[in-house]
């Protein structure tokens, strides 16, 4: 007995595609994601309709059906026509067959069944289709076994896989984002075809890569998607810094942890508290200069001086290599791993007032985003002293509340300006502005002085005197 979902295609826009393929005597059917979220219960907005015929024709007839004439968006050379009904994105293709040069991932294109289509997919669980005709309306179309592999929870493709991957390599990047989004496992015979067909992943834009990539860090628990990347070769290929992340040296009995686990586990436990895709970034690339700054010390074993401040350093090649955002994001992700020992430092020590100024200083309104990152970096197997630092990290958080309070720090401006004190001295801009700038911020954030006008004036007086510097005129004790 055929499955039929025609009580879930509520929405009037497929009765819609339904008639206007009627009249134009071609078969259209619902493929692919949205037919497999539906199955998982997963919201989805994209229609993707193949027709036996021109999806172009197809996508026109059905903008205007309603007496609105709709924008449809043609894409000539891929055979596709996209429209928006209410908040869903529908995109039109004609079925076709597909066949593969080997230095290209672009295909060689004609016009095919319906089965020819489902063939060419990437995956088993995308094959999935639901008959628009008349008669069969909502009649799921499962050649392949998609709807076991959905049921089982694999991924598979509908061809032998190593023919899959190596004609679009890119789809071994898709298979790894699926598991790692759907929380499935890749099939025993793609994970091999993935490992021997690796290297062609070279042909495949940076973009589209990075694109995929993104979307395994988006993920629910992104570590399952970075261990296949890595089992399989594939990591050190596409972000060969985190790879090296991995392994354990041993000397003289002292061995240090495993930073990529560590990694993975900082990635699973931010994941949790944010969707945030740069803050999840940075617990990525928190520690990613540790293998630069490894070193042994017979006395105190094994050491990574300097690579918060080395990693911040090594953000902007990452992100020129993986084709990231040379902007305002990067240069966030770059200050969260340069101050992501800070707070932790402050949980060991003393909390000093001065030590907090300095972070509040320092984090600016990125301040809530670093303790979060703190907080999923402590990932020791030891609960007790986990559940000892989250509880250190509240009473630090209520000390930086009470400073802040008291002391306005967070993206604080000095009070006395560079022109100021030019006018106070009667100077040109030269070493002595500089000096005196940052001495009064040092007094504010070692408590020294208040952070108001007033006091930082009469401070920016003494340091002048001590430079050598004479007002230009009388001062009124209340300037």
């Amino acid at each position: 007995m055929p499955i039929n979902l025609a009580q879930d295609l509520k929405h009037p826009i497929f009765k819609i595609i339904s008639e206007a393929a009627e009249k134009s005597d071609v078969r259209a059917f619902v493929i692919g994601g949205y037919v497999r979220d539906l199955l998982l219960n997963r919201p989805c907005k994209d229609i993707d309709i193949v027709v036996e015929g021109s999806g172009i024709e197809m996508a026109k007839k059905v903008a205007k059906a309603d007496g609105k004439q709709r924008k449809v968006h043609v894409f000539k050379n891929f055979g596709t026509a996209m429209l928006t009904w209410d908040d869903y994105q529908i995109e039109f293709v004609g079925a076709r067959k597909e066949s593969y040069r080997k230095d290209s991932r672009k295909p060689i294109v004609e016009n095919g069944t319906i089965e020819d289509d489902q063939l060419r997919r990437d995956f088993t669980i995308n094959t999935l289709s639901l008959s628009l005709e008349k008669e069969k309306f909502g009649e799921l179309f499962d050649p392949f076994g998609g709807m076991q592999d959905l049921n089982t929870k694999i991924i598979r493709t509908p061809l032998e896989p190593s023919q899959t991957y190596s004609d679009d390599p890119l789809r071994m990047m898709r298979a790894i984002r699926f598991a790692s989004q759907l929380n499935f496992n890749v099939d025993k015979n793609s994970l091999e075809a993935i490992s021997q067909n690796k290297e062609r992943i070279r042909i495949v834009s940076q973009e589209r890569i990075t694109e995929e990539l993104n979307k395994i860090i988006l993920s629910p628990k992104p570590s399952g998607g970075f261990k296949l990347l890595f089992n399989t070769g594939l990591l050190d290929l596409i972000f060969p810094e985190m790879a090296q992340l991995q392994g354990v040296d041993l000397i003289d009995g002292k061995a240090h942890k495993d930073n990529f686990y560590h990694t993975l586990k900082v990635l699973d436990n931010i994941s949790k508290n944010t969707e945030n895709l740069w803050l999840r970034w940075a617990a990525i690339l928190h520690d990613i200069a540790k293998p630069a700054t490894k070193y042994f010390d017979k006395s105190h074993g094994w050491t990574f001086h300097g690579h918060e401040d080395k990693g911040a350093r090594m953000v902007p090649k990452i992100f020129r290599n993986l084709r990231l955002p040379l902007d305002e994001k990067m240069r966030y992700v770059q200050k969260l791993v340069r101050l992501h020992l800070r707070p932790i430092a402050l949980v060991k020590d003393e909390v000093t007032d001065s030590g907090l100024r300095r972070v509040l200083f320092e984090s600016g309104d990125d301040l809530e985003d670093l303790m979060t990152l703190c907080e999923a970096d402590i990932t020791s197997k030891n609960e007790k002293k986990v559940q000892r630092y989250l509880k250190n990290f509240k009473t630090v958080r209520q000390k930086m509340k009470d400073v802040e309070a008291r002391d306005h720090i967070r993206n604080f401006q000095p009070p006395v300006s560079g022109k100021l004190i030019m006018e106070t001295f009667g100077i040109k801009p030269c070493r002595e502005i500089g000096i005196i700038k940052t001495a009064i911020k040092e007094a504010i954030l070692e408590g020294e002085i208040k952070n108001d006008t007033k006091t930082a004036f009469d401070y920016m007086l003494k340091k002048g005197k001590e430079l050598g510097l004479k007002p230009v005129k009388k001062l009124k004790s209340n300037h």
